[in-house]
């Protein structure tokens, strides 16, 4: 490790810090800031899955000890998760740097505006069965994993209004749920992008800096959310996604103007 490995390790924590929060992989922060590093589209993504798995399995079992996460409805959305993931090598071979970049920037448009404008903070609970509830599960794990890994954001900021909105799941069960989540999404992503050629040593060597300091942020996450207000969590999250879309949006211009030359 040398000098040059310092954003990385300040990207880590920082991003770590947002999954203690939010029950995110990272990859809203990570992505735009590796692109920003001059990584390819496809480098940002191997890095963020890679560097997900540290977080979230560090972070559940944080969670877990707390009491705060329930094991059997993660594992139901976990495996939904496996599912969906492993397709997102076989997606990323068909879509080029602009491809990924642009629509990473559409997901995060899209999610800013839903956060920003019109969402309740409670949802409304409906009357499901166990089964339907499980189907659920499974079949949002399945969706998520699908379209997240490919974009290397994790899933947790897709799967969150599907467990509040669809299942009327708190804001500390949905975080828990899906930083859990994210641990099978991951894995599987990265199964995945290493067989299509994704990851290769380069990836590796800075996912695995990444991961680590990431695990210093989520630490510092989670004890944060214990004392925050939902008011002051929403306003932190809506900047987050603000950033993420400066960034990625800098990228992108960026790639734009060299390929017009």
């Amino acid at each position: 490790m040398n000098f040059s490995d310092l954003p990385y390790l300040l990207i880590g924590i920082f991003s770590g810090i947002t999954s203690g929060l939010f029950g995110i992989g990272g990859g809203m922060v990570i992505v735009p800031a590796m692109l920003v590093l001059n990584e390819s589209s496809h480098h940002a993504i191997g890095i963020s899955v890679l560097q997900m798995i540290f977080a979230a399995i560090f972070g559940s079992y944080i969670n877990y000890k707390k009491k705060n996460l329930n094991i059997k409805d993660g594992i139901i959305i976990g495996l939904g998760g496996l599912l969906g993931a492993s397709f997102s090598g076989l997606l990323l071979k068909f879509l080029n740097d602009i491809s990924l970049t642009t629509i990473f920037l559409c997901v995060s448009c899209v999610f800013f505006i839903k956060y920003a404008f019109g969402v309740k903070e409670n949802a409304v609970k409906n009357e499901r069965s166990t089964l339907q509830k499980n189907i659920i599960l499974f079949i949002a794990g399945s969706f998520t994993g699908i379209f997240a890994i490919s974009l290397g954001i994790g899933g947790g900021l897709l799967i969150a209004p599907i467990l509040a909105y669809f299942l009327g799941y708190d804001s500390k069960k949905v975080v828990s749920l899906s930083l859990f989540f994210v641990i099978f999404a991951s894995i599987s992503g990265v199964l995945s992008l290493s067989t299509s050629g994704v990851i290769d040593h380069v990836v590796i060597h800075k996912g695995i800096i990444v991961g680590i300091a990431s695990m210093i942020g989520v630490f510092i996450g989670i004890k944060i959310i214990e004392k925050m207000q939902i008011s002051s969590h929403r306003k932190i999250l809506l900047c987050i996604y603000a950033l993420s879309i400066l960034g990625t949006t800098h990228s992108l211009l960026k790639k734009l103007a060299i390929i017009s030359f």
